[in-house]
């Protein structure tokens, strides 16, 4: 094969990722293979996709393997030859819920279609899958992703096909095939799985042990990012902010500094964060890089010592409070906070939850994703003593909700006034509004002057706030702003 028919193979290949390979098959209207890369129509496959961010993009990067291999993707299961469950295991009853989707599947078995369950329930629950779901042909963990293309090839043979023994390999899931679904933001993984084994979470025993990938791999996907035309990137981890470059090239402050000054990158996020990682020069990268987004989003968990001691957390309350104290002393950017907390874990006294409620009042977040405990299959806590009763965690959970969202309500306020940029995101027709969203990571919904024109999905604008509600902002336009190359 030529070096011309290789590059030309992978620029089809670039096209069918960006503009949705269905789309790319109906233009044209015939078969081509180039270097190993097949758009064949008649392979198709769907996806469903529950949980964290880093699910989606682990369908990102599913769909394109899968593209790369000859198949298209459609938009409902019924179109679908190969049907993509992507599982998360985070929250409660997670497992009866991937069993009942299944069951749901089932009907369509007769029409010769195949099914793959892949993600955290996929590890967590294992070759059990098979036995309560036996029209399942693919189960795997995200561990495995890089065996996609091998696993695809048994399937088609009609085999049954596992991918879960792969949690402690030192290999990421890298690959120039994702396809990509956001219009305005590009997301790059740059870590995966967890080493801290807190008591309640089971992500360690689902994605595996720590692994980075290159700092010139990440820097690599984040210039195709912006040579795609996306202006913002979004760098992910189960704990990001624990990445290692394995060449030992760059720290995680100087790769997020480093993709910030890209050209064509306008704004660059990164979750989530442990606070155990959490160091200065995070917080001096974010004031100094214009950039990267005056937000960090940083797990607390729980506001008393005692319980972040029996959760393994590996901090305490002062050494969290020491990192917000950094976050807060940034010279040049008013740098936005939001948390996690639990409520009711095992043992949480009366006491231990005042000191949340403290903590709330103390560090002023701009928002908290807020959740009651719940045990999760093969962790520490499902064992501990002194359960908290399920009517109590809901009172301290709406008790917590109620204090936060006076919090939110007064910070939100402060805006009013004051001109902000924002992101478009969509457009809410219902209420003639663009949705936007700011640096700080807060929704400024807005609308437009008559004479003015729309910024479309991924441009910008600069907007004038003008009312505020505990967890969104409304505005009148001022004015459009270019989306330039620097």
């Amino acid at each position: 094969m030529t070096d011309g028919a290789r590059v030309w193979g992978r620029e089809l290949l670039t096209l069918a990722l960006k503009f949705g390979a269905a789309a790319f098959a109906g233009i044209w209207n015939f078969s081509v293979r180039i270097c190993g890369v097949s758009f064949k129509q008649n392979k198709t496959f769907f996806i469903e996709t529950f949980g964290c961010q880093m699910n989606f993009h682990d369908s990102e990067k599913v769909a394109g393997t899968l593209v790369s291999q000859g198949y298209r993707q459609v938009q409902s299961a019924e179109e679908a030859d190969l049907i993509f469950y992507n599982t998360c295991s985070i929250r409660d009853k997670a497992e009866q819920k991937v069993f009942h989707r299944l069951a749901d599947f089932k009907r369509l078995q007769k029409q010769g279609k195949k099914f793959a369950v892949i993600g955290c329930v996929a590890q967590q629950e294992g070759e059990r899958i098979f036995e309560r779901a036996p029209h399942v042909s693919l189960v795997a963990g995200s561990a495995s992703y890089r065996s996609l293309p091998e696993m695809l090839v048994q399937i088609e043979r009609g085999e049954r096909v596992t991918g879960l023994n792969d949690r402690n390999t030192s290999e990421t899931f890298e690959t120039e095939f994702t396809a990509r679904t956001n219009p305005y933001r590009g997301y790059i993984t740059i870590i995966e799985g967890c080493d801290k084994f807190c008591a309640y979470c089971v992500v360690p025993y689902t994605r595996g042990r720590e692994r980075s990938r290159t700092s010139e791999s990440v820097l690599e996907e984040a210039r195709r990012i912006a040579d795609s035309g996306l202006t913002e990137i979004q760098l992910l981890g189960q704990n990001v902010n624990s990445y290692c470059d394995p060449l030992g090239k760059r720290s995680f402050a100087e790769l997020l500094s480093e993709v910030g000054q890209l050209p064509g990158i306008r704004r660059v996020r990164f979750t989530t964060s442990h606070p155990r990682h959490f160091t200065r020069d995070i917080v001096e990268a974010i004031d100094s890089v214009q950039t990267l987004c005056d937000h960090v989003h940083l797990p607390v968990q729980s506001g008393s010592s005692q319980v972040l001691s029996a959760m393994a957390r590996e901090y305490t309350r002062e050494q969290y409070l020491e990192r917000v104290s950094w976050i807060r002393a940034a010279r040049h950017k008013q740098i936005s906070m939001t948390t996690d907390i639990i409520v009711g874990f095992p043992g949480e006294t009366v006491a231990d939850f005042e000191q949340t409620l403290s903590l709330l009042d103390e560090v002023q977040f701009d928002g908290t994703f807020s959740f009651k405990y719940s045990p999760r299959p093969n962790t520490p806590a499902i064992d501990m003593e002194n359960a908290i009763p399920e009517e109590e965690k809901t009172r301290r959970l709406a008790i917590l909700n109620d204090r936060q969202r006076e919090i939110q309500r007064s910070n939100y306020a402060k805006h009013l006034g004051q001109i902000l940029e924002v992101m478009v995101e969509g457009i809410q027709p219902a209420r003639d509004q663009v949705v936007g969203r700011t640096t700080q990571n807060k929704t400024l919904n807005f609308t437009i002057p008559s004479g003015m024109a729309a910024p479309g999905v991924g441009g910008y604008a600069q907007v004038r706030v003008v009312r505020s509600y505990p967890n969104s902002l409304v505005g009148e336009m001022v004015r459009a702003t270019e989306t330039s190359r620097r």
